[in-house]
């Protein structure tokens, strides 16, 4: 039986070639992560698409169509979609409902493991199983974003970008998958962009060779949701 749950998107992140989706239940802390039932659980632009054929776009409000509960070990908040319905976006979030849904957590999970260039970006795991959670909504003063080097066998629409910031005093530097942030900035000029006061959607994806990696999910920036401007 299918449940629509109303959610604030607060990620409409790159997964591979499709996305991971997740967001909020209006007016709690609850999270949900739409997924499918393909092994890698990503979201294909026809399973989130609205009846228009656009894209949900973060901060949207949205009626997502639900199966049922479907946790993977330290995804808790994973949902299986109902893949036969569009999604129906009924407005959009204010900063001021980003403040009553922030989090503050004493710590991004478990600190202490980096790959070479990031910091506390990575959990081993046999440590990430135990977690009860994969998703966190943190409010920064700041976020510096860190463009990389083309990859050799890649072009300049795939540089890799980091977000740079320090929450609850401790420093983090993390793969940014915001597709929209990776879109504005990849091209620009300079290997370094300050942004001011933001939230970041920081998710815990799945294990990869050991780790299950944090990754700056969505980059809500309080300065384009106050002008009204779009990312």
């Amino acid at each position: 039986m299918t449940h629509f749950k109303r959610l604030v998107c607060l990620a409409n992140s790159r997964k591979g070639g499709e996305r991971c989706v997740a967001g909020m239940v209006v007016d709690s802390q609850q999270w949900i992560r739409p997924v499918s039932a393909r092994i890698n659980h990503e979201i294909s632009r026809q399973e989130r698409q609205y009846t228009d054929g656009s894209d949900p776009r973060v901060l949207d409000i949205i009626d997502v169509p639900l199966l049922h509960h479907q946790p993977s070990s330290y995804q808790s908040e994973n949902w299986l979609l109902d893949p036969r319905r569009h999604w129906k976006r009924s407005g959009r979030a204010e900063w001021n409902q980003l403040l009553t849904a922030e989090q503050r957590p004493s710590s991004l999970w478990t600190n202490g493991h980096s790959t070479p260039g990031r910091l506390n970006d990575r959990i081993p795991i046999e440590e990430a199983v135990t977690l009860p959670d994969s998703l966190r909504l943190v409010r920064v003063s700041r976020v510096t974003l860190r463009l990389h080097p083309p990859n050799a066998s890649s072009d300049a629409a795939k540089r890799p970008m980091d977000a740079v910031f320090r929450h609850a005093g401790r420093l983090y530097i993390m793969r940014v998958t915001d597709p929209e942030y990776e879109l504005a900035y990849r091209n620009k000029p300079g290997k370094v962009h300050e942004l001011g006061e933001s939230f970041l959607t920081v998710s815990l994806g799945e294990e990869f060779k050991g780790y299950a990696y944090k990754l700056a999910a969505a980059i809500i920036e309080r300065a384009k949701i106050e002008a009204g401007s779009k990312t």
